[in-house]
């Protein structure tokens, strides 16, 4: 079995919110060159998924795509440290600036070049955007089902896969045929910690590089996008503390829903 892991670096979600410029003139958020960028962590739960189907079996194969531009290696070889065989750059300056639909273009593209495949696994959503459409626009693209949102992935009997994805109260049991995609949520559990052993093997492998003209796509990036960003801003938050006074509790209690009322809280 031939699984597929798509992985971004990201702007660390862990950095404090003060660090982050914005670039108005190109609607894009910027992190100082002193915090080092991250593997999504959604991402990251995504290669645990397939790392827990190839502990069952260490034949299967585990490849990792990465896009975009000035990919810091430390941070794009972790899926690498983890477990995973192989990692694949589509790295160029084109790639940058693009929305979800030119990112799914250019993941599928990279995928069909790959070749033989039977699972893809992505992050459920990006934790700088949030927007979670990249998996499933590439299933459409390639033209093969997908399961969204799943806590547990089983391979069954038959090249089928047995998908728990999350839902509102509680989870769904779903069957589905390979080849599919799959994308993973935080519920799976954390992913794993990459070892020494792991590391130093990671240090020694060179990522494929490939660029738009290597996966056959004509426009990348900016130049593909189908949205627009019309405005990117940091809201402004304001806070008002009123404090109540009173000579007991029960006075106190009676002013606070008074107030709540009054501000139409209750």
């Amino acid at each position: 079995m031939n699984m597929i892991v798509c992985c971004k670096q990201v702007l660390d979600p862990e950095a404090a919110p003060s660090t982050f410029k914005l670039d108005a003139a190109n609607n894009r958020m910027v992190q100082p060159p002193e915090i080092k960028p991250v593997v999504n962590p959604y991402d990251e739960q995504a290669v645990e998924a397939a790392l827990r189907i190839k502990d069952k079996d260490k034949t299967q194969k585990v490849t990792v795509i990465s896009l975009g531009n000035n990919l810091v290696r430390d941070v794009v070889k972790k899926p690498l440290s983890m477990g995973a065989d192989e990692l694949i750059l589509l790295e160029d300056p084109a790639f940058e600036g693009g929305d979800s639909f030119a990112v799914a273009t250019a993941l599928a593209a990279a995928i069909k070049k790959v070749g033989q495949f039977d699972i893809i696994f992505c992050g459920r959503q990006e934790s700088e955007w949030d927007d979670g459409q990249v998996g499933s626009g590439i299933a459409e693209i390639l033209g093969i089902p997908s399961v969204t949102v799943a806590k547990k992935v089983e391979v069954i009997d038959g090249g089928k896969l047995r998908v728990e994805r999350v839902i509102a109260d509680g989870y769904q049991v779903v069957e589905v045929s390979t080849p599919c995609l799959i994308t993973v949520s935080n519920e799976i559990g954390e992913a794993r910690y990459a070892t020494l052993k792991g590391i130093m093997a990671a240090s020694k492998k060179q990522p494929i590089v490939w660029k738009p003209a290597d996966i056959g796509v004509d426009k990348a990036g900016a130049a593909a996008r189908k949205s627009k960003i019309v405005k990117l801003f940091q809201p402004v938050k304001e806070g008002k503390c009123d404090i109540v006074s009173a000579d007991s509790p029960a006075e106190a209690g009676a002013l606070l829903a008074a107030k709540l009322r009054e501000n139409k809280v209750i």
